[in-house]
């Protein structure tokens, strides 16, 4: 397997679904990604808005493997970087496998914490019929998997680019696995 790395960048400063694919971001330590309209030190997304809009936001910044790309193709689906509304593509790295505390050190100095799953909602049907199925599945005891990809929160601010490394740091065990947020 190639060493993990970022094939794209997004951003969008409005709560479009998609994000525009540019050819760097800024992350910032405790917001998310300079210009987005999810960054901030408290919620951002609507819907955790209007729950209560003073918990910490989880959902700074939110990353989906290139992998799931190459499986939707297989089933018919045409989704490239940026459309599901993250805002980095990455390839070679399982994210999905990761616990809760991964630490993801990005480029020359930014710093990633996962903090957990992206549980996907209405508007993915929205962006192609069937999607939302298509990012849920079941292990053999029944469970959702989500494969929507992750969220991360910002610990160390810097600006990423298509093409930097990814390396990874495991939290101290025991691990847990990463949950819906």
């Amino acid at each position: 397997m190639a060493a993990p790395l970022v094939v794209s960048v997004s951003r969008s400063s409005t709560h479009s679904f998609s994000k525009e694919v540019v050819d760097a971001i800024v992350l910032l330590a405790g917001l998310g990604v300079e210009g987005d309209a999810h960054m901030g030190k408290t919620v951002q997304h609507r819907s955790r808005v209007a729950q209560n809009p003073h918990q910490p936001n989880l959902r700074q910044v939110h990353l989906i493997h290139a992998e799931l790309f190459d499986e939707l193709r297989q089933d018919g689906f045409q989704v490239e970087p940026g459309q599901m509304g993250e805002n980095m593509t990455t390839r070679g790295i399982d994210l999905l496998g990761l616990p809760t505390g991964t630490k993801l050190h990005l480029g020359e100095q930014a710093v990633l914490e996962l903090t957990g799953l992206r549980n996907p909602c209405v508007q993915i049907d929205r962006f192609q019929s069937g999607l939302m199925n298509a990012v849920l599945d079941r292990d053999e005891n029944g469970n959702v998997i989500r494969k929507a990809g992750v969220m991360a929160s910002v610990l160390t601010g810097g600006e990423v680019r298509k093409g930097d490394a990814i390396r990874t740091e495991l939290p101290p065990e025991p691990f847990r696995p990463l949950e819906r947020v």
